[in-house]
């Protein structure tokens, strides 16, 4: 249960913060670049931290073998650089933060077709190159996410009206709650 705990709250981490990063991309003082060098700016000393602490802590965590850095082999290190840092680190971040800062780059559209298509990307790969078993549990999931995805990327015809809205099209917005988490009435 603890595993399915931290997912929970690596969601709603990643929901909560990708709100305020919009709302941020939203007020144009800051583009995608900038979001992201931001981001990493901020990560990278508390992952510092994080993996200091785990590997002082010998069993409280019991996460961190030591001298992981020394010792790894060169292909875990590839693994780690292209599949971590490159991939998921700095090319899904870009994408999703230029999305996000496009006109139509609605949070409500691209958080979930994002990050719904991660798990089914990881059941499927999971099977396919780890060997991790396939369940029609697992499959239907995935189906299911698929179809999602493919409701939420739109497809169908636009409404009457859609185009006369203008920049607010995406739906009204609601009175400010946390300073700042809004973007200004134009």
């Amino acid at each position: 249960m603890k595993p399915i705990l931290f997912a929970i709250l690596a969601g709603l981490c990643w929901g909560v913060g990708e709100i305020f990063t919009k709302s941020a991309l939203n007020s144009k003082h800051v583009g995608p670049m900038g979001a992201m060098l931001v981001r990493a700016a901020v990560t990278l000393p508390l992952a510092f931290a994080a993996c200091a602490l785990a590997m002082k802590s010998g069993r409280t965590w019991n996460t961190e073998p030591p001298n992981w850095w020394r010792d790894m082999p060169t292909s875990v290190w590839l693994k780690l650089l292209l599949g971590s840092g490159l991939l998921a680190g700095f090319a899904g971040v870009f994408f999703f933060y230029a999305g996000l800062a496009m006109p139509g780059g609605d949070i409500s559209k691209l958080r979930p077709i994002a990050f719904s298509l991660a798990p089914a990307s990881a059941v499927l790969l999971g099977w396919l190159m780890l060997g991790e078993e396939m369940t029609i549990k697992k499959a239907v999931a995935v189906v299911l996410i698929v179809v999602g995805i493919v409701m939420l990327s739109g497809g169908g015809k636009k409404k009457a009206g859609d185009a006369e809205r203008g920049p607010h099209a995406q739906g009204p917005t609601l009175p400010v709650t946390v300073q700042g988490c809004r973007t200004p009435q134009s």
